[in-house]
């Protein structure tokens, strides 16, 4: 079975998994993530991929990370997430890509992310739930953020906060590579 069958079905479980637990139907789940029943449906019969975007809505809906998402166990206290083991969940033609490092709930999703953006690349963002919190460290480049609309350009060695509750997206305008660490907390809603 290849990588993204196990994906996918560890995708399917835990989606099922998560809603019946919040005791959600697929309508209302549907309602809460923004996005249609059908899509649901095929999630948790494991019959499609769906992009990034669908499933950070359905995590922030159920008010789970992306990591509990794909059924990585929670262990002692310490965890150790070896590189094989990272998740890539987003890649451009240009060899942009963000990586999955860890995650945990704290009590809502709390996860920490690798991205590199190519020269001229960007990725959009929808808004998260209110309340989120995104805090960015760029290591290399100089990352062009657009929040709301006004970009704000982080150079290496400087870090930025920011609530993700609007519109926002990570660009490259530089000539070189951007690589930045960033953490994302999203609050838990009953």
């Amino acid at each position: 079975m290849s990588d993204l069958e196990l994906l996918t079905q560890s995708l399917a479980r835990s989606v099922k998994r998560w809603r019946t637990e919040r005791g959600f139907t697929l309508d209302a789940l549907a309602a809460r993530a923004g996005v249609s029943r059908g899509m649901l449906i095929q999630i948790e019969q494991a019959r499609t991929n769906p992009s990034v975007g669908t499933v950070v809505k359905i995590g922030d809906a159920l008010g789970v990370s992306i990591t509990t998402l794909l059924d990585y166990e929670s262990g002692p206290t310490v965890r150790v997430v070896p590189p094989e083991q990272a998740v890539r969940l987003w890649s451009s033609e240009r060899g942009s890509h963000s990586v999955l490092l860890a995650g945990t709930e704290a009590p809502g999703p709390l996860e920490l992310w690798h991205w590199h953006l190519e020269p001229g690349d960007a990725s959009p963002s929808d808004p998260h739930p209110g309340g989120t919190i995104e805090l960015i460290h760029v290591t290399r480049g100089t990352l062009t953020l657009r929040v709301d609309g006004v970009d704000h350009r982080i150079p290496a060695g400087h870090s930025a906060s920011f609530e993700a509750n609007t519109a926002h997206t990570y660009g490259n305008e530089g000539p070189e590579p951007v690589e930045m660490t960033m953490a994302v907390s999203v609050p838990y809603e009953r």
